[in-house]
């Protein structure tokens, strides 16, 4: 479902900016979408660490079809031998492995969320083994559908942002991060655009 908030963030920003026009008005027809699960956000976005959004589909369906339901009682059922020919590296699948862990002992509760910001969320994912600033920050924008996330070390939003506003010259992460402060409170939304821009299969985790 897409959020309430996205046509009012979409006009925001198409009516300050002629780049993000171009691109609401290219891609108007489509929007953000959260499949609901937290786990499955978390352990496709660990999937799809430092490879193609293609690379990662493929990867993430021999996954699915390995585990029929993704869960962390069936992580934990398949275990590093139960995974290890879907195409992941050993290091990924120990990563799914004790993110599993996490959530069947209760040290990562969704429930919990509601009642926290974006930055206490990101600090209390951070403490399982193999989830970084990047992966926390695609659960806060694909699964709780927080307005305002800015994922500054996605090599995808900088390439654009440098190809779409810099002539295509490389920029300093911190030069990126100022430039995309024009887009509060809505950067999220202006993430996803600009990603949208750069592959013709819609991102989602």
């Amino acid at each position: 479902m897409v959020p309430e908030y996205w046509q009012e963030a979409s006009a925001a920003l198409a009516a300050t900016d002629p780049v993000m026009a171009a691109l609401v008005e290219a891609y108007g027809g489509l929007g953000l979408a959260s499949r609901g699960d937290a786990f499955g956000t978390l352990a496709r976005s660990i999937v799809g660490q430092q490879i193609s959004v293609k690379a990662a589909d493929a990867v993430w369906g021999r996954v699915a079809n390995r585990l029929v339901e993704v869960s962390p009682g069936n992580v934990l059922a398949a275990g590093v031998a139960g995974l290890q020919d879907c195409g992941l590296s050993r290091r990924k699948i120990e990563y799914l492995v004790d993110l599993a862990g996490h959530f069947a002992s209760g040290q990562v509760d969704p429930r919990r969320w509601e009642q926290m910001n974006d930055a206490e969320i990101i600090a209390e994912l951070i403490d399982v083994r193999g989830i970084g600033r990047w992966t926390a920050e695609m659960l806060l924008i694909f699964n709780l559908m927080r307005p305002d996330v800015f994922p500054l070390d996605d090599i995808g939003l900088q390439r654009a942002v440098c190809r779409h506003y810099f002539a295509g010259k490389k920029q300093m992460p911190k030069v990126v991060a100022a430039f995309g402060e024009r887009w509060r409170p809505w950067r999220s939304v202006a993430t996803w655009y600009l990603w949208r821009s750069l592959d013709p299969v819609p991102v989602e985790y």
